[in-house]
C-alpha cells in the first residue's frame, strides 16, 4: 500500500458509516492521520481519532475544530462527506424537510469549510473534496429536495475552488450514483417490495449494480491525493455510467 498521505492530516465528516467509513480506512491506510467527525462514532474507532460533530450547529463545528486545533495547527485534507436524504417531489417536501436537508447538505458543508479553512491554508497541499451526487446534474424520480441540495454542492464545489486558488486550496467533488450504503439500505426496506425495488435501482445504471462505497472512498482519496495538484474544480462521475451513457435495452 502506498503512503501518499504520510506525514498528512485529514479530517472526515459523516465518518462512522459508508463512504465517510471508507474514506478513513483508505487515508489511514496511506500514512495519514484522520479525524473522523459525526453524530456517532460507529465503526471508525480503528481508523480515526472520533470527534462528535453535528454539522447541522454552528456550536458544534466551532466546538469540533477547536478540539482538532488544539491538537494540529494544520489541516491538510478536508473531506465534506456528511449529508442526509430525502425523498419525494416538490409537491411532497414540507417546509421543515427544506430547512433540514439544505442545512446540512449545503451550509453545513460551508461550516465545516470555514472552519477548516485556516488551518488548510497552512497546508503546502490542501485538497478539500465533497460528496457531492449524481442527481445535481441528472434528474431522478422522487428526489426533489435531495436534488437541489446536492445541485448546491457542486455550485458550491467550483466557488470555493475558485476563491481556494489563492490560497493553494484545491476544491473538488465526487457524484456517485446509488451507492450500496446504510441509507439506501434502510430505503429498500420501507420499499413494499424490497426485491423489486433493488433490482430497479441497479437496473437504471449501466453497470446493472449499485455503486460501492470503496468505489466512491476511493476517487475521493485520489482526488486528495497531492500528485493531483493541478485538478481542482472538478467532479469526479462514480455511477456506473448513469449520467453519460445510455445503453439500448
Amino acid at each position: 500500500m502506498s503512503q501518499d498521505f504520510a506525514g498528512l492530516t485529514a479530517v472526515v465528516t459523516g465518518a462512522g458509516s459508508g463512504i465517510g467509513l471508507e474514506v478513513v480506512k483508505g487515508l489511514k491506510s496511506q500514512g495519514a492521520t484522520v479525524f473522523g467527525l459525526d453524530i456517532q462514532e460507529g465503526a471508525m474507532s480503528e481508523f480515526a481519532q472520533y470527534v462528535k460533530c453535528d454539522v447541522g450547529s454552528s456550536e458544534s463545528v466551532k466546538s469540533a475544530f477547536a478540539q482538532i486545533a488544539a491538537k494540529t495547527p494544520v489541516i491538510d485534507v478536508l473531506v465534506n462527506n456528511a449529508g442526509i436524504g430525502a425523498i419525494g417531489t416538490v409537491e411532497d417536501a414540507t417546509e421543515d424537510e427544506w430547512v433540514r436537508v439544505l442545512n446540512i447538505n449545503v451550509i453545513g458543508m460551508g461550516r465545516v469549510s470555514a472552519a477548516a479553512m485556516p488551518h488548510l491554508k497552512q497546508s503546502k497541499c490542501a485538497a478539500i473534496v465533497n460528496t457531492c451526487s449524481l442527481v445535481a446534474t441528472a434528474g431522478v424520480p422522487k428526489r426533489a429536495v435531495y436534488s437541489a441540495s446536492k445541485g448546491a454542492v457542486y455550485a458550491l464545489t467550483l466557488a470555493m475552488a475558485t476563491d481556494g486558488i489563492a490560497d493553494g486550496v484545491r476544491v473538488n467533488c465526487v457524484n456517485p450514483g446509488t451507492s450500496d450504503t446504510p441509507w439506501v439500505k434502510n430505503l429498500l426496506a420501507k420499499a413494499n417490495d424490497p426485491d423489486k425495488e433493488l433490482a430497479a435501482l441497479q437496473a437504471r445504471q449501466p453497470l446493472g449494480r449499485l455503486v460501492s462505497p470503496v468505489e466512491v472512498a476511493s476517487a475521493i482519496i485520489y482526488l486528495a491525493n497531492p500528485a493531483q495538484a493541478s485538478t481542482t474544480g472538478t467532479a469526479l462521475a462514480v455511477d456506473g455510467g448513469m449520467q453519460g451513457l445510455r445503453i439500448p435495452k
